[in-house]
């Protein structure tokens, strides 16, 4: 019988993060020899942070007078901070609200110190986790009973992906602007880590998945390099978009659990128990 893989399909900071959490949980978890997986990376894009001198001073122009500022990933909380290099209270004389979609990104501003000062920053999230999107995060801004006509918003970004929150504070009045801090770069055909998926045995396979872009780009590279087919492999997703991309590339089991690593370890321990 073939080993079980679960393959990581993050960008490689954050996937080492999940495999060293995901093993450790394998190792505690009293799952049976026979069923210990091979966990291999794969990461199917890579964030490239931007880093000139010119968008930093903008940024900190934009920072002054704005009234709220999002960020839709960790990702985009670590670039602004790499190329702000300043507290984040510094930048206005007032403090500046923050929005996120989720608990890794409230993690990452607490990194920084950001939601921890003495006058706290407020950070606002969904506080449900199966909302953990731009959705649930319109939700929780409207318990600001702001009048958005004119409040002006900066959002920070990477190149592409949803524009639909931005387009729903404009249409409610608000004066938005949308700063790309990072682009993602697929993985290289070349790369080694596609030679280790080739070898894998498909139907015995969990593919963690936890961007719909990447999502898009295995399938590109699936119907011309794969010698098996996805429809015998499983996925696991944190969020119904993502599940939705990986049925359309054709994945033959997919799986939703809710945001975050804790879920995505625990749907992934119930799957080697299989």
């Amino acid at each position: 019988m073939s080993t079980k893989t679960i393959v990581v399909t993050r960008p490689g900071g954050q996937a080492r993060q999940l495999v060293e959490a995901l093993s450790s949980s394998i190792e505690r978890g009293g799952i049976s020899k026979w069923n210990v997986p091979e966990i291999i990376s794969l990461p199917l894009l890579t964030i490239i942070p931007k880093s000139d001198e010119q968008l930093a001073e903008h940024i900190g122009n934009v920072l002054q007078d704005a009234d709220l500022a999002i960020f839709v990933s960790p990702n985009a909380i670590e670039c602004v901070m790499r190329l702000l290099e300043c507290n984040w209270q510094d930048f206005s004389q007032k403090i500046i609200p923050i929005g996120v979609m989720g608990g890794s990104s409230k993690s990452a501003l607490q990194n920084h110190g950001i939601g921890r000062e003495d006058c706290a920053t407020p950070i606002l999230m969904p506080k449900n986790n199966e909302q953990w999107d731009s959705e649930g995060l319109w939700q929780e801004l409207q318990t600001l009973g702001w009048n958005w006509n004119n409040k002006k918003v900066v959002i920070f970004k990477g190149e592409g992906g949803r524009e639909w929150l931005a387009e729903t504070l404009k249409h409610e009045g608000a004066v938005v602007e949308a700063i790309s801090t990072y682009s993602r770069v697929p993985l290289d055909l070349d790369n080694p880590a596609w030679d280790l998926i080739r070898e894998i045995d498909f139907a015995r396979s969990l593919w963690l998945l936890t961007s719909s872009e990447a999502v898009r780009y295995l399938g590109q590279v699936a119907q011309d390099q794969f010698p098996q087919s996805l429809d015998s492999a499983s996925a696991l997703c944190p969020h119904y978009q993502i599940a939705d991309a990986a049925e359309i590339i054709g994945f033959g089991e997919v799986f939703t659990t809710e945001p975050g690593d804790e879920a995505l370890i625990k749907a992934s321990l119930a799957w080697l128990r299989l």
